[in-house]
């Protein structure tokens, strides 16, 4: 079977949580996470929560928690807060819930920021990628360039492949 028959086979809908962490944003000033409903929703997948969080590890980590934690939702998708500022603790909070680590995505996406968008600043670049109770996460920086390359660069392509993994053993 080849990689595109594979995928195809993968196209379920997916139930997500979005998370944007920021001490500023509301859900009208919140242009990421509108662009994240948007794709997902044009890719067919389904948004079961939607939470703004401050810039505090311990409200990530909690908000995080709860979606994997949460029955029927498959995947958590963060943006913001990923930056090198004192406050700037999503990557420490995701990290610290992540049972497997994706290296893979935050890896390619500096690639392809670098390539595509920013050049050498990508080096400031915090993306994050792993499972925790059989849920994706993935944590990437809150710009809307960003997130537009990291959804459809690297997560739509492969949201469905790797909920289908998580989920096979399941029974």
């Amino acid at each position: 079977m080849s990689l595109i028959e594979h995928k195809k086979k993968d196209s379920a809908p997916i139930s997500c949580k979005v998370i944007t962490v920021s001490d500023t944003r509301t859900t009208d000033t919140d242009k990421s996470g509108q662009l994240i409903h948007s794709l997902l929703q044009e890719a067919g997948h389904h948004i079961a929560e939607y939470e703004i969080v401050p810039d505090e590890e311990m409200l990530i980590k909690s908000a995080a928690v709860s979606g994997c934690k949460a029955p029927g939702i498959d995947a958590v998708l963060i943006s913001g807060g990923t930056g090198i500022a004192k406050r700037d603790v999503t990557i420490e909070a995701v990290l610290s819930i992540i049972q497997k680590e994706l290296p893979g995505f935050g890896e390619i996406f500096r690639m392809l920021s670098y390539q595509e968008d920013i050049g050498s600043a990508a080096i400031l670049s915090r993306a994050a990628a792993g499972t925790a109770d059989n849920t994706i996460i993935f944590s990437m920086p809150g710009s809307t360039g960003a997130v537009k390359l990291a959804m459809e660069k690297l997560i739509l392509p492969e949201l469905g492949h790797i909920v289908k993994e998580l989920k096979k053993d399941l029974g």
